[in-house]
């Protein structure tokens, strides 16, 4: 007897350890998760003689290319202290690209020669920033970039000599401008201001004259040009001046509109296609639930919905193609497809996979993705959100909010490896697009005026959890709130003026103090102060107000644990921002953890701060809400003050 006790003790441990052992394999380590991409943001050149990529090179995102007459590939980059931030290929020699200093988002233009790999800088300026405005598609021998190196509110325009690196300045900024515009034949033809908080539109017709008013929207109201139509003269904008939702509008040379060329009922018109070759706009995307395209061209609407037919059920995204479209790139994903890059050849008809861009992900994980509504607390608003659900779990064991940053952006559905992560821990995830959003129209996201912390915007987030709690999705004593950039500033909001909402909260470079965050905006933000100061409060005329929605003031409110994560280079939200409120609480001697990069700025984008923090933050989440883990929950107390 003491025998089958002792064997059936036996096998219920294997059984138990089997089964913990199984579990832990359905988990998705941290290093898995958030390892660089494989490939990513794939171009193609004018010629369509080159394809490059972005691709992990000790651990640092490179620029490669590939001669697809020869099939021949080359790493052309060498960076190791920092992902390169974007490239771009100047013409069929020269591919330019962008880098910062540890997040400092001051970026450099360097440039590299294709066959020689000869690199050079620029703009080897400190504490300058650099943007192309235009690559002079018929002048290979220069390009048109912005900086602000005559003065750090604003961006003027110079002509540079790929050559020697001359540079030659075009155009001046009056003070007010936030961006620059050419015409078809390259020229700097128009100029983008804020005037008294308006949008305002000068144009001249040549570079030796003055730039002229031209359109000069309300208030409140978005009027961005976009481009010239192909005579030169007319003016393609997006705007919602007279509608809700955003639009592109044809504009005659006296500012009229002569024509809408997309709009939709539901939501914000997205980017446009456009062929320079063929000298015609060939179509518009949009998003509501997921993204969809008009496309007004015949033979691009029979490609790309020939390209969508083969993948039902997912996104495809039109990427880039040659000047005469005979090769094209998609990229298609979905909320459990990482992404795949794909290849398409008019002349054959033929689409070719490029890359799965995170292969070592297993699907069988992923968790998927469901665009869902509900309505705010007044009952006249509906919220557009998308729920997480975890896989194989009757119910999570716990949910998680998770507001995006901006807040002038919206979340969208498609794969999110932070979500993910979330979900395979056990996890709901909810994702709203709260009032103060973009992409739902005008009155949607001016309903997020003056509402940060105590207004709409925050009563969105907690309309959110009581929705995954009347759903019986969850348990009130179970949920938390995490989030970055303004969702960082939410989080600190939440565990503050609602702290009986959350069991705990992670606050990601977000704001303490809105009176010390709009004082220290950076100087290239100058000229769009005043719109910023109308949506949030001006920190001189409305210091009491901005006091009473800053959480830093009110910390003696927080009830249960937090994490405050902050890059040290970070230009928008200061690290002040997070050490004040880490060591108000330490001084009140309410627990906090804190971890902070000296080599990040806003957000982490290097690999191993991002694999560290993610697992801290699961660890955490393992603590307070119960989620699985691999990570020992203790290893969180490293970061405890």
């Amino acid at each position: 007897m003491h025998r089958l006790v002792r064997a059936i003790s036996v096998l219920l441990g294997l059984l138990i350890a089997y089964s913990a052992s199984a579990a832990n394999r359905d988990l998705i380590s941290a290093e898995v998760m958030f390892r660089k991409p494989e490939k990513a943001a794939f171009q193609i050149s004018r010629e369509g003689n080159y394809l490059a990529w972005l691709a992990p090179w000790k651990k640092r995102m490179n620029v490669f290319v590939r001669d697809l007459k020869t099939g021949k590939e080359k790493r052309l980059t060498s960076e190791t202290a920092r992902d390169i931030g974007g490239y771009y290929f100047i013409n069929e020699d020269v591919i330019a690209f962008s880098l910062d200093k540890g997040g400092d988002e001051n970026f450099r233009l360097y440039g590299v020669n294709i066959q020689t790999g000869k690199e050079q800088c620029y703009t080897p300026f400190d504490g300058v920033r650099t943007y192309i405005v235009d690559d002079l598609e018929d002048d290979p021998e220069h390009v048109l970039i912005a900086m602000n190196k005559r003065d750090k509110r604003v961006m003027d325009v110079y002509r540079l000599t790929l050559a020697d690196g001359k540079l030659e300045e075009v155009a001046q900024n009056d003070g007010t401008i936030v961006g620059w515009m050419t015409d078809h034949d390259g020229k700097l033809r128009g100029a983008f201001s804020k005037l008294n908080n308006r949008d305002y539109i000068m144009l001249r017709p040549d570079e030796k004259s003055e730039f002229k008013p031209f359109y000069l929207a309300p208030e409140g109201d978005r009027m961005s040009p976009e481009m010239f139509d192909f005579d030169n003269q007319h003016l393609i904008v997006s705007t919602n001046v007279n509608r809700d939702k955003v639009a592109y509008v044809r504009l005659s040379p006296g500012g009229n509109e002569v024509e809408t060329l997309f709009e939709h009922p539901e939501v914000d018109a997205g980017a446009m296609i456009v062929s320079r070759e063929f000298k015609k706009i060939q179509g518009f995307g949009y998003v509501t639930d997921k993204l969809y395209h008009k496309i007004i061209d015949p033979e691009l609407d029979r490609i790309i919905s020939s390209v969508k037919a083969r993948f039902s059920g997912q996104s495809v995204s039109f990427q880039d193609a040659d000047k005469m479209q005979n090769k094209i790139l998609f990229l298609v994903y979905s909320d459990i497809n990482p992404g795949e890059y794909y290849l398409y050849e008019k002349a054959t008809d033929k689409l070719t996979l490029l890359v799965k861009t995170r292969p070592w992900i297993k699907e069988k994980l992923l968790s998927p993705c469901k665009p869902v509504k509900f309505t705010s607390r007044d009952g006249k608003t509906q919220l557009n959100a998308y729920l997480t659900m975890p896989r194989d779990f009757a119910k999570p064991l716990g949910a998680i909010i998770n507001p995006h940053g901006g807040p002038a952006v919206r979340d969208h559905w498609g794969f999110n490896p932070e979500v993910q992560y979330l979900a395979n821990r056990g996890y709901a995830v909810l994702q709203i697009n709260y009032r103060g959003s973009t992409g739902y129209g005008k009155e949607f996201q001016d309903l997020g005026i003056r509402q940060w912390g105590r207004g709409y915007m925050q009563h969105d987030l907690s309309d959110g959890v009581k929705w995954l709690i009347d759903q019986g999705i969850v348990s009130a004593d179970r949920v938390a709130i995490y989030g970055a950039s303004y969702g960082g500033y939410a989080s600190l909001a939440g565990m503050t003026f609602t702290p009986e909402l959350y069991a705990c909260g992670i606050s990601n470079v977000g704001p303490s103090s809105l009176l010390t965050l709009l004082r220290s905006i950076p100087p290239y933000w100058e000229p769009l102060k005043r719109d910023l100061f109308r949506r949030v409060g001006d920190p001189e005329k409305d210091e009491e107000f901005l006091r009473n929605i800053s959480p830093l003031f009110f910390v003696d409110q927080i009830r249960k644990p937090l994490m405050v994560v902050q890059g040290a280079n970070d230009p928008r939200v200061k690290k002040q921002e997070s050490e004040q409120i880490v060591a108000a609480m330490k001084e009140k001697k309410i627990p906090v953890y804190y971890l902070l990069k000296e080599n990040e700025g806003h957000g982490f984008h290097n690999e191993e701060n991002q694999i560290e923090f993610y697992k801290y933050l699961e660890a955490f989440f393992a603590r307070y809400l119960g989620g699985r883990t691999i990570t020992p929950q203790d290893v969180v107390d490293r970061l405890k003050h």
